[in-house]
């Protein structure tokens, strides 16, 4: 299929589609710089009250492969439409709940049209524009969504403490309506010329089966999972509910200076968004060094904040930890630009949503296990906060296993050029490896299971990467 063209009209569409993908993450993360009042408001303790982000996200992750399934299927407006809706009425529910039972069903439908959101976009992408253009469409939807985070901390909690809760998330869920209009009138699926492939348009459990199970046998979908997986939870845990009792309990900050060093988080996540975009735009080999690079380098500011003598770290660490912090979010869209390559156009739903899926499951079991472990050791952070170390470790061993097979299939593909000598490996050790190397081979002359062409071949381009890669 011809690439679309871009142009006006294609970011009139795509920013109706980010504007509702802005409104879903302002209302995911408003419990963040509400964690204390909730606690009081429903009188739980700590493990009772990540419940709530737990289940949210909880939600949010199993309707992954189900949303790509959708997106792939039924379109993009269709989604985006029923997530609009879906993620309104669970904000309002959360406004008005009067139990903690009620509140949790509440932030469960939240999250479930929270789900329906990002995956839609990056459709809309795909869809609306050049195939060159993928990595930085993806980086700029991240962009906009931690703007929704941070008109959470600027807006929503002066706004929670100044008129109560039941006003300020009400309040609140109006964003919802608003964007649900342009929505329903304005947005299109795709430009005109472009329709779906007809084999879009087949459904039934095998056409189920079949999506899953081609998506998830690329190894770049696989990649892509694990790379969202290591990179996006320690940012999503610290902004979403523990950062702001981290800061305020264990380090001594008052509510004012911890809220700036979140809106320190979200902004330096905005501005780090646009120069991974353009490097990995222009050069694919750093995707693998970026991504560990990140993880390496967060979990050295987390061990520095966390091991510090006496409890409280100074600020200029604390500062310095909540800038590499703004990292991980750009970091983890580099996953999907290993499973947008890896799967053809009619399968970009589906590999989205299992890539999408690894940060969410990261998160919530960090949640989780931070809100236990604060309950079990008497709030003591240190070791409720260690639980990021075990799951980065874990990512960046399954990120080494994967890279290969996965950088090979591309390779084969040729759709990146790997340089034909294998550099020196890099004094750091495990986390910033030297770019995989392979041989210079010509189209359809690759060897083996894993570098074979496969005969058809509709998966989206890198951008503009031929000829561009150099040792």
């Amino acid at each position: 299929m011809k690439d679309p063209p871009g142009g006006g009209k294609a970011v009139a569409v795509w920013c109706i589609g980010v504007a509702v993908y802005f409104v879903a993450v302002i209302f995911r993360t408003s419990l963040g710089v509400a964690g204390l009042e909730a606690a009081d408001r429903f009188r739980v303790s700590a493990s009772a009250l990540s419940t709530f982000s737990l289940l949210q996200l909880l939600v949010y992750a199993g309707m992954q492969v189900p949303v790509g399934l959708m997106v792939d299927r039924l379109g993009t407006k269709k989604v985006l439409t029923l997530g609009a809706a879906l993620f309104t009425a669970g904000q309002l529910g959360f406004a008005l709940s009067p139990s903690y039972e009620m509140a949790l069903a509440a932030r469960a439908l939240l999250g479930c049209g929270d789900a329906m959101t990002f995956i839609s976009v990056l459709r809309l992408g795909t869809r609306w524009f050049p195939a060159r253009r993928g990595p930085l469409m993806a980086q700029l939807a991240g962009l906009v969504g931690m703007a929704g985070n941070l008109v959470s901390t600027l807006v929503l909690a002066p706004v929670l403490h100044g008129v109560g809760w039941t006003a300020a998330f009400a309040g609140s869920a109006v964003a919802g309506l608003v964007v649900l209009v342009p929505l329903v009138l304005f947005l299109r699926d795709h430009p005109e010329g472009h329709d779906p492939a007809p084999a879009e348009r087949t459904g039934g459990a095998g056409f189920v089966r079949r999506q899953i199970r081609e998506s998830w046998s690329e190894p770049g979908t696989r990649l892509g999972l694990w790379v969202h997986f290591t990179t996006q939870f320690p940012a999503m845990v610290f902004l979403l509910l523990w950062g702001m009792p981290f800061l305020i309990e264990a380090q001594g900050l008052t509510r004012t200076t911890a809220g700036a060093l979140l809106t320190l988080v979200v902004a330096s996540n905005m501005a780090l968004g646009l120069v991974y975009g353009q490097i990995i735009g222009r050069r694919q080999s750093t995707r693998i060094p970026l991504a560990l690079g990140t993880v390496g380098l967060t979990a050295l500011l987390w061990g520095a904040v966390l091991a510090h003598p006496g409890g409280h770290a100074p600020m200029w660490l604390l500062v310095t930890l909540c800038l590499v912090l703004g990292g991980c979010g750009p970091a983890s869209m580099i996953g999907f630009d290993f499973a947008r390559p890896a799967n053809p156009a009619e399968r970009q739903g589906t590999a989205s949503g299992i890539t999408n899926m690894g940060g969410f499951i990261a998160s919530m079991t960090t949640l989780l296990t931070v809100g236990v472990l604060l309950d079990a050791t008497g709030d003591d952070y240190r070791i409720a906060f260690s639980t990021v170390f075990v799951l980065e470790a874990l990512g960046v061993t399954q990120i080494l296993r994967l890279r290969r097979g996965a950088l090979a299939r591309e390779a084969a593909r040729g759709r990146v050029t790997i340089p034909a000598q294998t550099p020196a490996q890099t004094p750091e050790p495990a986390l910033v490896p030297a770019p995989v190397s392979a041989p210079a081979q010509t189209s359809g002359q690759a060897s083996g299971p894993e570098a074979e062409p496969r005969p058809r071949s509709t998966a989206c381009p890198l951008p503009e990467t031929a000829g561009r890669e150099t040792p």
